[in-house]
């Protein structure tokens, strides 16, 4: 009786691998490495069957399928025949045994993106167990862009062996986004809490259909804690929405604040101090922005080796370039129009069409563009979802420095006694020995060279064209007439609060109306408070 119930079970055992032998599916599933089906199917048209390869090469993890799923990630996989080869150099080999393969009649393989994305996540997917740190990370970034439930298992081997804090907070949002639809709830609370913890807005797309109802009116999750949880990480990533937002927009005003005070500083100076309505200060900004393109191109055919220490070239030759332009126009032109604003008002505008045309003849009328430094290139995130950009960080810094070097030489200098001396009573400062004349001119001089920096500056941040300074002509002196005029610290905060105001309003109003609402405010505030947040006292107050 033993011995039949032994063969009996043999029996069973038998019929049981003959029928998961003649399942194709199942075969070809428990058959390690790549299959002949896999190259097949790749190299056909049906995108299933091409899907299904992709996730058979990624399940595998063999080195063979790892060898092609980099071919098909870097184009080297071609189509021999019915079936995928690989090239290499000038040669084809067979991705499964490595054998070469005539190829006389190669094509190429064409992919979707979102094939294209699938192969780039499995070729990613084999790294996250790599000893390379960077490979790590990278393999990480790639399969963040594009998650996918197939490579669940792997990622949590991952997240068992990480040591880094920061690549394994990283695997966890990974691990988070794979398990959402995971068959234990438990993992999939784990999952939606640890996406609130990292409180990224952009993940809020994955948590919405959790607690979304369907046509028949119930819940896609089926389980109330889930989606109890679900809701919770809503709330909160609602809330980081909103405060990312909120520092990014205050971050937007305080940088183009700071483009804007490096293009008031000098008009302060000019306008406030020694009391010249320049309408030609914008191209000051223009020249500093095109000298700046000089001195890239000069670089970048006499010493490309050493193309990112071009910018510390560059702000000096701005100033200069622009301190001698408005020196040159102040000892020819300006000096015969002190006391005279309309016609110094009239003059500098056709000087500004001067400028802008001489440009255009030299430059020629298109833009021209100027490169990021290496080390401005990129950014910091601050918050998941705000990144502050290197440039935009170098140019606030770069203008609160301009600012403290303008009060040094206003305040701790020869040049500057006199300047405030003129200012503040010019027969008296004429009486004691100051030559008034030559204090305008330099004067003059210095505030053209400070908008030379600021079109440096600009040059970082946009498009380098003849028409660059009249953008900002009209902000500038708002920001000053707001401030007070000839104030510096009047105009650092005229300057930060246009920059923040336009921004906090554009959200709800737009560009073009928030800077309206903006003019009426200042126009408001001028009729209260004609001498500006901080009075002047001197010459120009007294006119």
């Amino acid at each position: 009786m033993i011995t039949i119930r032994r063969w009996t079970a043999a029996a069973l055992v038998l019929i049981s691998l003959g029928a998961a032998l003649s399942t194709p599916s199942t075969a070809r599933a428990a058959q390690p490495g790549i299959t002949d089906a896999d190259l097949t199917a790749l190299a056909g048209d049906d995108f299933d069957a091409r899907a299904q390869a992709i996730d058979h090469l990624a399940a595998d993890g063999s080195p063979q399928a790892a060898a092609l799923l980099n071919a098909l990630a870097d184009d080297s996989a071609v189509i021999v025949g019915n079936r995928l080869a690989i090239q290499n150099g000038d040669k084809y080999v067979d991705p499964i045994t490595g054998a070469p393969v005539k190829a006389d009649d190669a094509g190429s393989l064409t992919l979707n993106n979102v094939l294209r994305a699938k192969v780039a996540t499995a070729a990613a997917a084999g790294a996250l167990l790599s000893t390379d740190h960077d490979a790590r990370a990278h393999a990480i970034d790639t399969m963040l862009q594009n998650p996918s439930p197939a490579f669940k298992t792997l990622i949590e081997q991952a997240r068992q062996k990480e040591t880094d804090p920061a690549l394994r907070k990283r695997l966890d949002q990974l691990w988070a986004q794979s398990a959402l639809h995971d068959t234990d709830p438990a993992k999939r609370r784990e999952a939606i809490e640890l996406i609130a913890t990292a409180g990224d807005p952009q993940m809020r797309d994955l948590l919405l259909p959790i607690v979304a109802k369907q046509a028949d009116g119930t819940y896609a999750e089926p389980d109330a804690n889930v989606r109890s949880a679900a809701d919770i990480a809503l709330t909160q990533l609602a809330s980081a929405q909103r405060r990312s937002e909120f520092f990014g927009t205050i971050f937007a005003g305080l940088s183009l604040g700071s483009v804007l005070l490096l293009a008031a500083l000098g008009l302060a100076i000019t306008y406030g101090l020694i009391g010249v309505i320049n309408m030609a200060h914008g191209e000051f900004l223009m020249i500093g922005a095109y000298a700046t393109y000089v001195v890239q191109t000069l670089f970048q055919r006499f010493l490309p080796g050493a193309f990112d220490f071009y910018l510390v070239a560059a702000v000096p030759a701005a100033f200069f370039v622009a301190a001698l332009l408005g020196l040159v126009l102040e000892r020819t032109v300006i000096k015969h129009l002190y006391g005279r604003p309309l016609e110094t008002l009239l003059t500098t505008f056709g000087i500004s069409l001067l400028l802008i045309q001489g440009v255009r003849t030299l430059f020629g009328a298109q833009n021209v563009e100027v490169v990021n430094p290496s080390w401005m290139s990129g950014g910091i995130a601050v918050l998941p979802n705000l990144m502050l950009p290197y440039n935009r960080i170098v140019i606030l810094i770069f203008a609160l420095v301009v600012v403290a070097l303008t009060w040094s030489v206003l305040n701790l200098t020869r040049l500057g006694l006199f300047i405030r001396a003129v200012t503040q009573n010019r027969s008296m400062a004429a009486c004691v020995g100051v030559k008034t004349g030559r204090v305008d001119s330099y004067a003059f001089a210095f505030g053209a060279g400070i908008a030379g920096l600021g079109g440096c500056a600009l040059s970082q941040i946009g498009n380098v064209g003849p028409d660059l300074g009249q953008s900002y002509i009209i902000d500038s002196f708002m920001a000053v007439v707001l401030g007070g005029v000839g104030q510096l610290a009047g105009t650092i905060v005229g300057a930060f609060g246009l920059g923040i105001a336009n921004k906090l309003l554009e959200p709800m109003w737009g560009a073009v109306l928030a800077k309206i609402a903006v003019l009426i405010l200042i126009v408001l505030f001028i009729q209260k408070r004609p001498q500006g947040m901080f009075a002047l006292k001197g010459r120009s107050a007294e006119a």
